[in-house]
């Protein structure tokens, strides 16, 4: 099967033939793919960011944002069987450990996450587990729906966490309105009251955040900040979601925010800096976020199927997958890219 590959930190994937996956253990799933994301993570993971974390050995495969068909199960699975059409939680979970048990299966202590520590999904077939599968309508195209397995399941989560302090009369700050953010802000609209204020430097991006929903839009043109601040009569935003957090994006979002307020860190690749008695002065949070759960993914599909989440996407072949990670990195996508095998 074709597949897309990295050999070397700092030079590009190729595109090459491996062997196909097989469902060797019981609960195995190997997942024909329809659509496979393309995420800012996979240009880090290129730039060496996750080496340590990951601890993966090159060659390997990357992608981590799959939905497709089920093509071979394990002589244990029963919940999806040859034909089905699903969407993958990106982290093959144990459901044995205390945080499987407890629901929080993004801490599960012996989870893999194809794409970043194993062969991800920019290939023709996935290896995955059949915890990882959520059966979707037959009639969905999952190139439709692919991003919504990391990026949209990221979004959701942050929204999820913040909705309680997003009651009507607050303010909350989408700082980025791109693959992550497009999907937070609808997220936003569907679960809260709160009035959105979409932060973006490309002019395009602000439509489109217009069109999901936005209230308000801020050019990020150096003034953002205190844009933001004059909309909010100077007091800041009670959650800022902040998708892009590098190069000095995150150092703004913590500057939106208000006194009491939290700012929730989804994108990542710089460093924040903030003394810290800023933080005990005003008692503002700072807020981490890895992806999302099993049952956040679940209830996302359910917004998406009910056409209240929509993915703005761009499709590009598995061999174009060169060309659209530097579209990507380049800001080009406008939503999404997505591969189809």
């Amino acid at each position: 099967m074709k597949a897309v590959r990295l050999h070397a930190y700092h030079r590009q994937p190729v595109v090459e033939e491996v062997p196909e996956p097989e469902a060797r253990d019981p609960f195995d799933v190997v997942v024909k793919v329809g659509g496979a994301g393309v995420c800012r993570t996979d240009l880090h993971i290129i730039e060496e960011q996750w080496a340590d974390k990951s601890g993966v050995s090159l060659p390997y495969t990357i992608g981590h944002e799959n939905a497709g068909w089920v093509h071979e199960t394990g002589s244990a699975v029963t919940n999806v069987a040859v034909g089905d059409t699903v969407i993958l939680h990106p982290t093959p979970t144990c459901g044995l450990c205390h945080a499987c048990r407890a629901g929080d299966d993004m801490h599960c202590v012996a989870s893999s996450f194809p794409g970043i520590d194993t062969d991800g999904g920019m290939a023709e077939y996935l290896l995955t587990s059949a915890r990882a599968c959520i059966m979707l309508n037959p009639s969905t195209k999952p190139a439709d729906v692919a991003a919504l397995a990391d990026a949209g399941i990221t979004a959701y989560h942050a929204v999820r966490k913040a909705a309680p302090s997003l009651f009507p009369g607050t303010i909350c700050v989408v700082n980025g309105v791109g693959g992550l953010g497009h999907v937070g802000l609808q997220v936003l609209s569907a679960l809260t009251a709160t009035t959105i204020v979409a932060v973006d430097r490309n002019p395009d991006a602000l439509e489109l955040a217009a069109t999901l929903g936005a209230d308000h839009t801020v050019l990020a043109d150096g003034k953002q900040v205190d844009a933001v601040l004059d909309l909010t009569g100077g007091n800041g935003a009670e959650v800022v979601l902040d998708f892009v957090a590098e190069q000095g994006a995150q150092q703004d979002a913590f500057a939106m925010t208000r006194r009491g307020g939290s700012h929730y860190v989804i994108g990542y690749g710089s460093n924040i800096d903030i003394p810290t008695i800023d933080i005990i002065s005003t008692e503002r949070n700072v807020i981490g976020n890895l992806v999302g759960t099993y049952n956040d993914l679940a209830e996302l599909m359910v917004l998406a199927q009910a056409g209240k989440v929509t993915l703005h996407t761009r499709t590009y072949p598995l061999d174009a997958a060169l060309d659209a990670l530097a579209d990507l990195d380049a800001g080009r996508v406008r939503g999404r890219a997505i591969l189809i095998p």
